[in-house]
């Protein structure tokens, strides 16, 4: 079955559909991950052999290959926000999930590079949680 999938950029410029299903939802705490994401990790879905067709701002859409490696990652122009890329040597769209305006239909399927995970992350079940900016 084929399911389509839609998401934007932060500023509304730039929107994509995907075809195709994701097989697997990794969150990537590896160090190329945390500096292009500015976090603890990645949140990335993988969709094999699926179509990704840029439904208006493909111009303003730029994609950053990393000297010698696969790390790859798209991005709008204009507010920054992380968007799909095609990864050719999977043959699969790697999409950010915080990019997708329609629901995440998997859950994580794991965490990978947990070696490299940023210090200030570990045990964030400690740190208290609010449901808005605290005062």
């Amino acid at each position: 079955m084929t399911i389509k999938h839609s998401g934007s950029c932060l500023c509304g410029r730039v929107k994509y559909a995907l075809v195709g299903d994701f097989q697997s939802f990794f969150l990537c705490y590896c160090t190329r991950c945390q500096k292009d994401t500015g976090s603890a990790h990645a949140a990335n879905l993988f969709a094999k052999g699926s179509t990704l067709n840029w439904l208006q701002g493909e111009s303003y859409v730029s994609t950053y290959l990393h000297p010698n490696t696969l790390h790859a990652k798209s991005f709008c122009q204009h507010c920054g926000s992380a968007l799909p890329t095609y990864a050719h040597s999977i043959n699969s769209v790697v999409v950010p999930a915080g990019s997708l305006d329609s629901p995440v239909p998997i859950a994580p399927t794991a965490k990978i590079f947990e070696d490299s995970c940023a210090n200030w992350s570990k045990n964030l079940h400690r740190v208290p949680g609010y449901k808005k900016l605290p005062k």
